[in-house]
This record gives C-alpha cells, structure tokens and sequence, in this order.
C-alpha cells in the first residue's frame, strides 16, 4: 500500500548493515556496515531477523556498536537480515538523539524554546562569537564587543582612609578617602556595640575619591562607616580596620590650673594632678624642681627638693592623656623657699 502524503526522501534514511555471525552467546556482537563500526540511533531503528523471525526491539540491547540478545543464539542460527531505519521515518527524536551538528545554522529561534528563555542550565560550557550576529550581544540598547570580560553594573564605592579616626561628642569634620563617590552621598555612623545609626550633620562633596562630613556624636565608642550613594550602590567599613571611628571627650582636668603649693628648700614634695578619664601624664613643658619628678600612671609629683639656695618658682605643664591617645594640657607652679637658716650668719 503507498504511504500517502510521504516523500521518497522520507525513506532514504534506510540502511542495511552487515549480517553478524552467532557463537552460541547471547553476544555483544558488532555491528558494522561494510565492515566499520556501526552505532544505531536506538534500538527501536533496527528490524532484524533472525531464522525467518523478525525480532521484538525489547529482545536485545544495544551498547554503543554493539548489540547482547536477552538468550543465547545457537552458532547454526542465521541472521537473514538486519535493517536500520534513519530519522527520516521518525517523526519525533528520542531524548539526547539530537546533535548540534544536526541543526541548521540560525534555524532556532526564541520562538522554538519552551518559555522563550535560555537558562544556564540549558547551555553546555559556553558561546562562541561565531554563533553571535556580529560577534556581539546587546545589552541596555548598545552593542557589547566580546573577546574579553563584560561587566554588568555598577561599581560600588570604597572607603581606604578616615582622618581623624579619634572625635570627640562635640561636632566634628573628618575626612573620607576611597573610590567612586558619586555627588552626594549618604555618611552614616553605626555604633559597634548597640547598632545605633547616626547620619552626618552635613556631607560636602570634593571628588570621586574624597569627601568630607560633618558628626555629632553624643555617646562614646567605636563606629563604623557606612557610605550610600544616590544610586543605591554602597559600602561599610569592617570591625578592626584603620576606618573606624572612636568616639570619646579628652581627659577633664579636675586640678586647678595654677600653683601647687610652697615647699622649704631640701623638705619632701607631694602633689597629685588629676584629670578625668587620663590613663597617662607626662611633662610636657618647663622642669620640676630638683629631686623632684612625676609619676605619669598616677599623676604624683614627689620627692625631697635637693637644696635650692634661692628662693625660686619652677612653672611647667603636664599633658593628660586616655585611652584613644586624645590629650589635654594644664599649667601649674611649684614654688621652693629659702629660710633664715639657709641665708648666711653674722657674729
């Protein structure tokens, strides 16, 4: 009976392949066409058979181009014929049967992809520029050279430097070094231990790289710096880095500036300056009197004056510091008298 509505061409695909020759096994036995290696699209595109019996497809199974029957064929059983039947007489592929080298260039478009998307999952290692129109791809209207790297986005800032690190709870300017600053960006504090945000007083834009903002900062501790710009792309400096900020009032000076006291020449000397939160004092100008020195850890001054022979006032300033290295200065004056008893005797 003619097939009505098939091309001859339809049924070119057909191809005889060689007889095999049986060994009393069940197989793998080659197969060839013309004595070379034959692979079969699947099981189903062959018709074999065998002693005049054509056989079921689900009789044997097919290994690359090789073939194993479910039982054994005697050696005295001959194969009469065994056929592999091409796509052309199949009308809808096998899962994994089709190959790139099977479509025609541009012949698939978006159209002809389930959901119209191309995933990553769908895509096996990568594109090559000769399957792009004009070796580019496209991306927000403009055309996109390939050959290299194609970065998608916008850069986010950067922040490589603050000055100063150290402010007090008074308003304070620092500085903000780093990379792609855009006019005018959001400065924000966070405290490192509570997650209080405070947003900068004022934020002046210098360049890409610099700007400067303007804290008021009431509680003491460390924060970190938070930088947004206009199109939402930002940065925070990390816990430990050189950009976090400490905030902290200087040392208080709680001794009068001034004198100290009078002392007798050669008598012991006792002071003590204080100054609230200092955790250090040094001398920072001027000299104490002989025999005498300071303590910088508690902030004593002591000794036994080592024998002035005039009455003299010895003026110096002692510098109070804290934990986060900020400093306060305070004058004062010790002054060492000399008695009737040092003066010179008459007779």
């Amino acid at each position: 009976m003619a097939y009505i509505g098939r091309n001859l061409e339809q049924f070119s695909s057909v191809e005889k392949l060689d007889n095999i020759t049986f060994t009393n096994s069940a197989g793998p036995y080659n197969i060839t066409k013309s004595s070379v290696a034959f692979v079969p699209s699947s099981a189903q595109a062959l018709l074999i058979q065998i002693d005049g019996v054509m056989q079921s497809s689900s009789s044997y199974t097919i290994t690359g181009s090789t073939i194993t029957f479910d039982t054994s064929i005697a050696s005295s059983s001959t194969m009469n014929s065994i056929v592999h039947l091409g796509t052309g007489l199949i009308t809808t592929p096998d899962d994994d049967t089709v190959t790139t080298n099977k479509i025609v260039d541009n012949a698939i478009t978006t159209v002809k992809i389930v959901d119209s998307n191309i995933t990553n999952a769908k895509l096996a290692g990568s594109i090559a520029n000769s399957k792009l129109t004009n070796s580019s791809i496209t991306i927000n209207g403009s055309a996109v050279s390939l050959g290299g790297s194609v970065t998608v986005g916008e850069t986010k800032p950067t922040i490589t430097g603050v000055s100063p690190t150290v402010i007090e709870n008074t308003q304070t300017t620092i500085t903000i070094t780093g990379t792609g600053f855009v006019r005018i960006p959001v400065v924000t504090a966070i405290n490192n231990s509570t997650g209080a945000r405070i947003i900068a007083d004022e934020v002046s834009f210098s360049s890409a790289t610099s700007i400067t903002a303007k804290f008021t900062i009431s509680v003491d501790g460390t924060y970190l710096l938070y930088l947004e710009n206009p199109d939402g792309n930002a940065v925070q400096v990390a816990t430990g880095t050189a950009q976090v900020i400490t905030v902290s009032d200087a040392p208080a000076w709680t001794t009068s500036a001034g004198s100290l006291g009078s002392n007798a020449a050669g008598s012991s000397v006792s002071y003590t300056v204080a100054a609230t939160g200092a955790t250090s004092f040094a001398l920072q100008s001027g000299s104490l009197p002989g025999g005498v020195s300071l303590n910088t850890s508690t902030g004593v001054i002591s000794g036994t004056e080592s024998g002035a022979t005039a009455e003299t006032t010895y003026n110096f300033t002692i510098r109070a510091s804290d934990a986060e290295a900020q400093t306060a200065d305070r004058a004062f004056s010790i002054t060492i008298t000399v008695g009737i008893n040092n003066s010179g005797q008459f007779n």
